[in-house]
């Protein structure tokens, strides 16, 4: 059976940091265009490649990654939030065939998710989406990090494991390019922040609180009152290129401390690109029927938005 790639950058400043220009009414435009290539496509099953914020993956148990059977969204920056409509069924069918194809990969019968893995659906399907969705964490900030060339690796295997289904599975990928947002990191960090790596579960008034925290952070950058790390569009461009080519390969010589000086302490995100984009290349060459890029200075990202499908 056919699959494809709907591949989304995510951010919690969409709809609360002006870009400036026409750059929001772009990417509104560009997210239709992916709208109407799924619609065409018309999956029976999405497969989303996402990463979490510690907001539902912690170090109580950090694996680099999970497939979620029951999932349930924070709800946090405005995306859906509660039980989502998960597949339960094909979700266990691919922890099985994955297992079985050498990828140690955990299960979750009760996985929480975040903006990571949602908001992309949101913009897809809609808020309160039905679409049947298998989750899948893909760790991004949880520092160790496999290498690079496992989550290659991951990726063929949940594409053969797909192609042996008898239905029309879209892979959803979730990530932003270049950015470095603050991050806790668990070495060396005080008590109380590794405390709340391992156990983190805010009252909705507080991670309304922390939201909001945030995104005067973002709008302080967007007004030239608050430093911002710069975006590295070359490395952008060198990113976007492998996972065009088809030859995802060429992403195992990607050294984990590399990546990250380059495009951020955020841009291991695009592990769920490559996953993506690896479990579409089983089933032969793909061509890109959506392709967006922006360099967001506004938002402190780079910001892309693609589609592909085996030709």
């Amino acid at each position: 059976m056919p699959l494809a790639v709907a591949a989304l950058s995510h951010a919690p400043s969409f709809g609360n940091v002006d870009p400036g220009g026409e750059t929001f009414a772009e990417i509104n435009a560009a997210i239709d265009e992916v709208r109407a290539f799924v619609a065409a496509f018309a999956p029976d099953l999405v497969v989303v490649f996402g990463p979490d914020h510690f907001n539902g993956q912690l170090y109580s148990l950090m694996t680099p990654w999970a497939i979620g059977a029951a999932a349930e969204g924070v709800g946090d920056y405005g995306t859906t939030s509660g039980p989502l409509p998960v597949d339960a069924g094909a979700a266990r069918r691919f922890h099985a065939a994955v297992l079985a194809d050498g990828i140690d990969i955990g299960r979750s019968e009760r996985m929480t998710v975040d903006h990571g893995v949602v908001q992309p659906l949101d913009f897809v399907f809609g808020r309160g989406f039905t679409q049947p969705i298998v989750p899948v964490f893909v760790n991004a900030i949880g520092l160790p990090l496999s290498p690079m060339k496992r989550v290659r690796l991951m990726g063929e295997a949940f594409g053969r494991a797909a192609r042996a289904m008898d239905r029309r599975i879209l892979f959803v990928a979730s990530g932003g390019i270049s950015h470095s947002p603050p991050i806790p990191r668990w070495d060396g960090a005080p008590d109380t922040v590794q405390e709340r790596l391992v156990a983190y579960g805010p009252t909705p008034e507080e991670r309304h609180q922390r939201e909001q925290l945030i995104v005067r952070g973002i709008q302080a950058i967007a007004d030239g009152k608050a430093p911002s790390d710069p975006l590295n569009e070359e490395w952008d461009s060198l990113v976007l290129g492998v996972l065009r080519s088809g030859d995802l390969t060429a992403a195992d010589a990607w050294e984990n401390g590399w990546f990250m000086a380059e495009g951020g302490s955020a841009a291991h995100e695009m592990r769920s690109w490559i996953a993506a984009y690896a479990a579409l290349s089983t089933a032969g060459p793909y061509r890109l029927a959506v392709d967006h890029y922006w360099a967001v200075e506004k938002w402190g990202s780079g910001f892309a938005i693609q589609a592909a499908v085996t030709a």
